[in-house]
């Protein structure tokens, strides 16, 4: 039924429209209209303005089939943006492979994910496939910490289960459950000193992280729990002697219990430097998201596994170790699970996609919407 040339040739469309965190005005008025020509009602929120962007998070309402409106209501959800390089994307085809040419990324994180949920669309409106009511969902500002659906409109949702079309694995993996993640930034304030005339009188805050970094916590801390120094900046030239340092962590984990356990280590880890090193310590916690955890059970999961049998896809539960949209989806109360669209080496240039996967999370995504016709 999913129409193949339609979907490849919209996907090597929608990968060739630059589409950085914080700018996708551009394939958010395509999407705009693209969703308004297939029935839907569209609203924009104003999570851009919120963090410095130039779109909002786009949600699209469309009506059930007549006499199905007490059906629940399903909604499917992708990001827009792209991590960098993302601009001049030339993909090559190649063995049923697309890939770019290697010096961008292919942007199939999460072009593919919108691919499917589009042809989806199509499908129930040229077929006049009975479903009942749904709602769509692109958000801005995802690749940066999830930050669009941070700051969605909540009010504008009210779907009774949600699928995110945005994870690595064929068509037929689902994520569950998920961690919740914190931005931990600790400051260290030194002593400033002329480098070569009196360095005895200077406390080196870059020389302090280091001796502190050496035995910080960082990786791997359990089965579901890790963390990570991801940046540093200090000093302002080399004849001072550097009078501040800054370290950038992330730390995560699905158990909300662990997440505050490490991020408390963290820091306390870096105040008890404070003496030994002479320096002044801060450490200032920004949380991005909470854990979430969907019972195996639930309606979301039945739907999306017996779709895919129906398909012939192999169903495979995962617990992840990244966040995504349906974090906070799930804290605004729609039950929602990532589903694989076959994404591969993500956030590299060496990003793939098989060109099945492509029509498969299409068919996937079609799929849910009708097995949820049949829960009456």
């Amino acid at each position: 039924m999913i129409d193949k040339k339609r979907v490849l040739a919209e996907f090597l469309e929608l990968i060739a429209i630059p589409c950085s965190t914080h700018d996708e005005r551009q394939i958010g008025d395509l999407l705009t209209k693209r969703l308004q020509e297939l029935g839907g009602t569209v609203r924009e929120d104003k999570a851009g303005e919120a963090i410095g962007g130039n779109c909002g998070n786009l949600v699209a309402d469309f009506p059930a089939t007549d006499g199905l409106e007490s059906l629940p209501t399903v909604m499917l959800t992708a990001h827009m943006d792209c991590v960098e390089p993302c601009a001049g994307i030339h993909p090559v085809i190649e063995d049923g492979i697309i890939r770019s040419d290697g010096t961008t990324i292919l942007g199939a994180d999460d072009k593919a994910g919108v691919t499917a949920i589009l042809e989806a669309l199509r499908q129930l409106r040229e077929h006049a496939i009975p479903h009942g009511p749904l709602q769509v969902v692109f958000t801005v500002a995802e690749e940066n910490g999830v930050h669009g659906s941070q700051h969605l409109d909540s009010s504008l949702l009210h779907a009774d289960m949600g699928f995110t079309l945005d994870t690595h694995g064929h068509p037929g993996v689902m994520s569950y459950k998920a961690p919740g993640k914190n931005q931990i930034h600790i400051h260290i304030a030194g002593k400033a000193a002329h480098a070569g005339v009196e360095p005895e009188n200077g406390i080196n805050a870059i020389q302090a992280a280091g001796v502190l970094l050496a035995d910080a916590p960082q990786g791997r801390i359990d089965v579901e729990t890790t963390c990570n120094i991801g940046r540093i900046a200090g000093g302002s030239a080399t004849n001072v002697v550097a009078d501040s340092c800054d370290i950038y962590y992330e730390s995560r984990s699905r158990d909300t219990e662990k997440l505050e356990r490490i991020t408390q280590r963290i820091i306390d880890h870096f105040r008890l430097g404070e003496e030994s090193m002479g320096c002044k310590i801060t450490a200032e916690v920004s949380p991005d998201y909470g854990p979430y955890e969907i019972a195996k059970d639930a309606p979301a999961i039945k739907a999306a596994a017996r779709a895919a049998e129906k398909l012939g896809f192999p169903v495979a539960l995962e617990e992840s170790g990244g966040g995504s949209d349906a974090n906070h989806f799930n804290t605004y109360g729609v039950p929602t699970v990532v589903l694989g669209v076959g994404m591969t080496n993500c956030h590299t240039k060496d990003e793939y996609i098989e060109e099945e996967d492509l029509y498969r999370a299409a068919a996937w995504a079609l799929a849910i919407v009708m097995e949820a016709a049949e829960m009456r």
